[in-house]
């Protein structure tokens, strides 16, 4: 053994008894949940939610469907079933999913039961799928409390998922406002998603946090 590798061992040894008792814990990753939510157009989906704090992540894909593995172009066809969705990881400890819910209302149109704005059709109609049994409560109870001050019918789907039910999009799509921000820009625009939702919502429309007494118009 040479002298370097005897000092590195010696500096290994006295160190060891500094390490604070439970570092190894504090650097464990945080718990996460999973959301999945259909809200027309993924892309502005992605873009809503990666804004909020205890969102860790946010893939865009696929949903609710009968083909495995389907493609941009299988599902914007129809036939196969699935929605646009968004997968997203949020820590529990930040983030609640009832927030999230409560947020998603006002970042979609949940009387429209055609699709969502200029896009039209099954694919883009929008869906809340729980993917634990406590989720489809909470999901449930948001969905009634909503129509119930709206006084409109709610037309988003809430259903149990399971996670492995869910196909990620291709890779040009994911992070598409962040890779594409000039057309992602100009699409949301042209598609006037953020017109409607000022009008169906007024202030609270796209706003983190979501103001409790503010539930629409």
């Amino acid at each position: 053994m040479t002298p370097i590798h005897i000092l590195v061992l010696a500096l290994g040894l006295l160190a060891a008894p500094w390490a604070a008792p439970g570092a190894a814990t504090a650097q464990e990753a945080p718990r996460t949940e999973t959301a999945i939510l259909a809200g027309g157009c993924f892309w502005c989906v992605e873009s809503d939610f990666d804004k909020v704090p205890g969102v860790l992540e946010t893939v865009s894909g696929f949903a609710g469907g009968h083909v495995a593995n389907p493609t941009y172009r299988q599902v914007t066809a129809g036939g196969t079933g699935h929605r646009e969705v968004v997968r997203v990881t949020f820590d529990p400890a930040r983030v609640s999913f009832t927030q999230l819910v409560s947020y998603f209302w006002r970042t979609i149109d949940p009387v429209d039961g055609g699709g969502q704005f200029c896009d039209r059709g099954e694919s883009y109609t929008t869906a809340i799928y729980a993917t634990t049994p406590a989720q489809l409560e909470q999901a449930q109870a948001s969905k009634a409390e909503i129509e119930r001050r709206l006084g409109r019918k709610i037309e988003t789907v809430v259903a149990a998922l399971d996670a492995k039910e869910f196909f990620p999009a291709e890779a040009y799509h994911q992070n598409y406002h962040e890779t594409h921000s000039l057309k992602y820009a100009y699409y949301r625009y042209a598609c006037g998603r953020d017109a409607r939702l000022e009008k169906l919502w007024g202030p609270a429309a796209g706003k983190w946090p979501p103001p409790a007494d503010q539930p629409g118009s």
